[in-house]
């Protein structure tokens, strides 16, 4: 019973665990875990956390520079990188997102891909990985 007081008293001071990224995040400017010099069609591994990278500029693919990318896995195919659409920054899943065109991206706070989708007279954030 003492150990178990004991253990329950450690627990009041012990750290909070840390957020993944900001409460606040409108833009991918805010958004952690983008990977910086992405090749748009190199080989990724990671498809549904932490999707995003920024290319520098390769004049093969006339890409600008920092511009968004992500990793995906089309039908049958290994994950590569892809140009992003527009990204919303940090947002939660199946919160509304009505203030995007749909088909926008965002990040949720735990790192998950979420595509912006209307359907059954809704427009909320969804995985975008299935």
């Amino acid at each position: 019973m003492v150990a178990a007081a004991a253990l329950l008293g450690l627990g009041l001071y012990a750290a909070p665990p840390a957020a993944a990224g900001p409460s606040s995040c409108d833009y991918p400017d805010c958004t952690p875990g983008i990977l910086p010099h992405v090749v748009l069609g190199a080989p990724c591994d990671h498809t549904t956390y932490f999707v995003y990278g920024t290319a520098d500029y390769d004049i093969s693919f006339a890409t600008q520079p920092g511009r968004l990318m992500f990793c995906g896995s089309p039908r049958r195919y290994e994950p590569r990188w892809f140009r992003s659409p527009p990204m919303a920054g940090i947002k939660d899943e199946n919160s509304l997102c009505t203030e995007y065109p749909e088909y926008y991206v965002a990040q949720a706070p735990d790192g998950l891909f979420l595509v912006c989708n209307a359907h059954d007279g809704r427009q909320v954030w969804e995985r975008g990985d299935t």
